[in-house]
């Protein structure tokens, strides 16, 4: 069977090597213009006008035509979307599919919600690589990728909620303490699929520390990471280095956040995916 693995933006992947992969965009929007988070999108200068700008500003899910175009000919179909909990994203997936489905009876076609976004997403979407390159049916793959992703966790560390409060994720109150004399929050995906904050740390060096127990509280034991940085690489190879310390054998690849999880994360924000 021709398999075909599709993501919204939220995964930060853009491409993936010896796979059938498309990434459909979200969209950040102001009054004054909208971002494609897609191959083309300039991201720095996204974050430089962003900074600069005073009004409210917004995400925006891929649409049903979006999904269902990235789908092509494909006989089976893998999407994976972020959280159902912060988008329509999911529900998009799940109406593109049911259209592609009823044209095409034959084939065959899954929806996941990660309940996550960012790093956790892109895991997931490289489980499904692993997969389909091994050949399996599909119910099988079904089956694997939905026990894998009960075994696959989001933390992040953030200095800035303002997005977020500005989109209605977290209150003005709460996004007001971060930022100030260096406290950074603490979070997690949560089984429900939103964004949790867990605790505040006092400057870079704590959050890094409280980032790396709470996977360790969550089970992590030297398994795949992924760490998604907007701005902070320098914390990012922090953090894989205490990683590999303490778990030589450990897997860790650091990439960039891409427009989505830009917004989100701000400048400074450091996202991880990891297997537990």
């Amino acid at each position: 069977m021709q398999y075909a693995i599709i993501s919204d933006s939220s995964s930060d992947l853009q491409t993936l090597a010896d796979a059938r992969y498309e990434s459909v965009p979200l969209k950040i929007i102001t009054d004054e213009k909208e971002y494609i988070d897609d191959k083309n999108l300039d991201l720095e200068a996204m974050l430089a006008e962003l900074k600069q700008y005073k009004g409210v500003s917004k995400s925006s899910c891929p649409n049903v035509a979006e999904w269902k175009e990235a789908f092509g000919d494909a006989e089976g179909v893998f999407c994976v979307a972020i959280t159902s909990g912060l988008s329509g994203s999911y529900n998009a997936a799940h109406m593109a599919l049911a259209e592609y489905l009823q044209e095409h009876p034959e084939r065959k076609g899954y929806v996941i919600d990660s309940l996550s976004a960012g790093p956790e997403v892109a895991l997931l979407v490289e489980k499904l690589a692993e997969l389909t390159s091994r050949n399996l049916g599909f119910d099988d793959i079904v089956t694997e990728i939905e026990a894998y992703k009960q075994s696959t966790h989001l933390v992040f560390s953030l200095e800035s909620l303002r997005n977020f409060a500005n989109n209605g994720r977290v209150s003005v109150a709460v996004a007001k303490l971060v930022g100030i004399l260096g406290i950074r929050v603490v979070g997690k995906a949560s089984a429900e699929g939103t964004l949790e904050v867990i605790g505040k740390a006092k400057g870079g060096k704590k959050a890094l520390v409280d980032v790396f127990n709470t996977m360790l509280k969550n089970g992590y034991f030297g398994g795949k990471v992924r760490i998604h940085h907007c701005r902070n690489e320098e914390a990012a190879e922090a953090l894989s280095q205490m990683i590999i310390t303490h778990f030589p054998s450990a897997k860790v690849v650091i990439a960039t956040t891409r427009g989505l999880c830009s917004f989100y994360a701000e400048a400074g924000g450091m996202l991880v995916g990891y297997e537990a």
